[in-house]
């Protein structure tokens, strides 16, 4: 029995989707290649925007307060801004 793949974690399924937006922007494959390259671009997305939203799932959970959640501006610095 095969072993299931390990998930990749949100960085390297971005650079894997980075780097096939450019073999795609390049504009050589051939149209099977690319397409196989643009459905697995759909697909990492997908993983992405989920690890993202699970991970602002966490910190929502993290800043609650009082069973309240409290959001936070965030200044140009990408820094909380404390002040209200």
């Amino acid at each position: 029995m095969a072993a299931k793949k390990q998930a990749a974690t949100f960085e390297q399924a971005l650079e894997e989707l980075e780097q096939l937006v450019e073999r795609l922007e390049a504009g050589e494959l051939p149209l099977d290649e690319a397409l196989a390259d643009f459905e697995r671009g759909v697909k990492l997305t997908r993983e992405c925007q989920q690890k993202l939203a699970t991970a602002e799932q966490k910190v929502k959970v993290l800043m609650e307060e009082n069973g309240s959640v409290r959001e936070l501006p965030f200044d140009s610095d990408g820094e909380a801004d404390e002040r209200e």
